[in-house]
C-alpha cells in the first residue's frame, strides 16, 4: 500500500493542492461563482440555480465546505452558504506565486529543455 507523505510538503503546498482538488469539478466552480455574484449569504436553494439535483448540489457543497472555501451557518432550518473570502484572498495570492514561478522563464526559449 502507498501512503502519501504529506510531511515532506509545505502546509501552503497542501492548502494549494487542497483547493486545487475542490475546484477540479465544474459545479464547485459554478457554486463559488454563484456565492461571489450574490456577495451575500444564500440560505435558498442552491440547486434551483444549477442543472444539478439536490443531492448532488449538497455533496459539493459540502466539498467546497471541508476545503474550507464556503462557510455554512445553521439558521433555523435551513443553512447559509457563503464565501470565505479570507482565504479566498490568500488563495488568490498563493495561486498568483505558483504560477508567477512556474512560468518564470520568457518562453519556449527561455527553458532550458
Amino acid at each position: 500500500m502507498t501512503y502519501a507523505k504529506l510531511t515532506e510538503f509545505t502546509e501552503a503546498q497542501q492548502q494549494l493542492a487542497r483547493v486545487a482538488k475542490a475546484l477540479s469539478h465544474p459545479a464547485r466552480v459554478a457554486i463559488i461563482e454563484l456565492l461571489a455574484a450574490r456577495k451575500t449569504c444564500i440560505s435558498g436553494d442552491i440547486a434551483a440555480e444549477l442543472p444539478l439535483s439536490r443531492t448532488t448540489v449538497s455533496q459539493h457543497l459540502q466539498e467546497l465546505k471541508a476545503a474550507g472555501l464556503i462557510r455554512g451557518d445553521i439558521d433555523g432550518l435551513t443553512v447559509c452558504y457563503c464565501l470565505d473570502t479570507e482565504l479566498l484572498a490568500r488563495v488568490q495570492r498563493q495561486f498568483a506565486g505558483f504560477f508567477e514561478q512556474a512560468t518564470c522563464c520568457d518562453g519556449p526559449a527561455g527553458c532550458a529543455c
